[in-house]
């Protein structure tokens, strides 16, 4: 390709990287930062930028335009290497749009794990609710009493059995969320059991959950499970079905790899499916300080129910319009929603 075709063809990709750059180079002096989203898109645009220049030697086009794309890689890169030591940006920015649009991207299995998730847990827990026996099909009798102990209106910390009635709030947030992160990666990692073991999972904890909640429920305990779970429910619920989606995910590339083989689709997959479980890793970790902080807290439970309503709004709003709206440089690379 001729000089000229070639800068016609990149120059708005190279406005696009030029104006973030500036904005980066006065972002530390009191000038205003680039946008999270644009900044998001900045290690494409400078693997881009970089495969211009080197494009740019071989063909040996002018110097003038040589220099000027060595000088945007050597800017470049200088940002690049700092931007490695903001991991809260990087999370944020994950968060902000990297995450909802890659689960957008797999909606159907979301909803596929989501229905392995909640319908089994609606059935059990109607199941339960009118035959107070049908929890012993799923749980010991031992078991079955530490849940009791756990919500029994006289239990002064809903949610905590007598003997862990000392333990600080930080102390249940770290066993709060080893629990959740070892559910969620069950999840994830039972898809490479092509997808068979994500949607046990699912089942697994669909029919624990309901069951519970049933039994409690019948036995008069609602006015103390409810209350608590409402807070943290929105976020652990979810974070359980996406999780539950990302194994699908690598299931689907062991079972349907398409005209690839199976190691390519699963390799393909897998970026997705990490992107997908990281962001219900954190979302999980959100439950956790919910239920650390205020499931079992003072709060009448009216001031619960509507923050668990909240919630599950918030999130609906967010996995469904976080991360729309990209500025036009990104717009070549990512798919559609």
């Amino acid at each position: 390709m001729r000089q000229q075709p070639f800068e016609s063809e990149n120059q708005a990709e190279w406005d696009d990287y030029r104006a973030l750059i500036s904005r980066l180079d006065t972002s530390g002096k009191g000038g205003d930062g680039p946008d999270p989203v644009a900044l998001d898109a900045f290690p494409r645009l400078f693997r881009r930028l970089s495969s211009h220049y080197a494009l740019a030697r071989r063909r040996g086009y002018s110097p003038g335009l040589t220099e000027e794309l060595h000088d945007l890689v050597r800017r470049g890169h200088g940002h690049l290497y700092r931007r490695r030591t903001r991991p809260l940006a990087a999370a944020l920015g994950f968060m902000a749009y990297d995450f909802p649009r890659t689960l957008r991207r797999h909606a159907a299995l979301f909803w596929l794990a989501a229905a392995l998730l909640f319908l089994p847990m609606l059935a059990m827990g109607l199941q339960a609710y009118q035959d107070a026996e049908i929890i012993l099909s799923l749980m010991d009798a031992d078991q079955v009493a530490e849940i009791e102990a756990l919500y029994d209106p006289d239990n002064r910390k809903p949610g905590r059995a007598q003997e862990r009635q000392a333990d600080t709030d930080f102390a249940m947030f770290g066993f709060y969320i080893l629990n959740n992160v070892g559910i969620g990666f069950r999840n994830f990692a039972g898809g490479l059991m092509f997808g068979l073991g994500s949607a046990f999972v699912l089942l697994f904890n669909g029919l624990h959950i309901g069951a519970a909640a049933g039994h409690l429920t019948q036995l008069d305990y609602g006015s103390t499970f409810w209350p608590f779970v409402s807070g943290h429910g929105p976020y652990e619920l979810t974070a359980i079905a996406i999780s539950g989606a990302s194994g699908l995910l690598l299931g689907k590339a062991l079972l349907a790899p398409g005209n690839r083989t199976r190691l390519v689709a699963l390799r393909r997959n897998a970026l997705d499916a990490v992107r997908l479980v990281g962001g219900a890793g954190l979302m999980l970790l959100l439950a956790a300080v919910v239920e650390a902080f205020w499931s079992a807290g003072p709060a009448p439970a009216v001031v619960k129910y509507a923050v668990g309503v909240a919630g599950w709004i918030l999130v609906a709003l967010y996995l469904t319009l976080a991360g729309r709206g990209r500025p036009r440089m990104e717009a070549e690379s990512d798919d559609g929603d």
